[in-house]
């Protein structure tokens, strides 16, 4: 994979270059604020860029907006930003323009390298992965009126791992089930949801935003 990196934190910038380049993948370009971000994303156009949240000048969000910026100059560039903390709202900017290829993940991932790989990778393939941390912080946001409301305890336990980015079979795996049981569900969800036959790609995505929603 082609990668840009963005991240003002000399050090974790480095070893973010490192990181990937030791596990076969090309960073061609490493930045340290939102605008650079931008430019080398509209250059290189890469296969996945990795985005911290939080950088110059203000160190609230500038990272983000330059991402979410990015994904309007190259429509759906893929996007895996990290963070310090859990900000749902972040996770909904991400999302808001329902094309999938994104990811949110805590800092405290990218020591787990494996995980940390896979999901880069996911990312990079158009799915959309959400850190635990986050997807367990959606649970207070539910509304009365929710159609989430509707899904049953094990339904929303798959479209819990749904929106980490799992896919079918991996969700087999970790609640010990076939997967046509999983594949139930999920028709089950994309129904109660009402979203309609369409790419079962862009229905995970709607469905993960609903979920963000809720």
């Amino acid at each position: 994979m082609r990668v840009v990196i963005a991240d003002d934190a000399v050090l974790l910038r480095e070893g973010l270059v490192r990181l990937v380049e030791e596990n076969g993948h090309t960073v061609v370009a490493a930045v340290g604020d939102g605008p650079s971000l931008v430019s080398a994303i509209a250059e290189h156009k890469p296969d996945v860029s990795i985005v911290d949240v939080r950088m110059p000048p203000s160190h609230t969000d500038e990272g983000l907006r330059a991402a979410v910026e990015a994904r309007g100059l190259v429509s759906g560039t893929p996007i895996l930003v990290l963070s310090q903390y859990v900000e749902v709202s972040y996770a909904d900017d991400l999302l808001a323009d329902r094309m999938g290829a994104v990811g949110y993940l805590l800092k405290d991932r990218v020591s787990l390298v494996a995980e940390f790989l896979d999901a880069l990778q996911r990312v990079a393939s158009g799915g959309t992965v959400l850190d635990p941390e986050v997807v367990s912080q959606l649970l207070v946001r539910r509304r009365r009126d929710d159609p989430l409301r509707t899904l049953t305890p094990r339904e929303r336990e798959v479209l819990g791992l749904m929106a980490e980015g799992l896919s079918n079979t991996a969700i087999a795996r970790k609640m010990v089930v076939t997967d046509g049981a999983v594949e139930k569900h999920v028709r089950n969800i994309f129904t109660k949801l009402r979203l309609h036959q369409d790419d079962e790609q862009h229905r995970r995505v709607m469905a993960v935003l609903a979920y963000l929603q809720g």
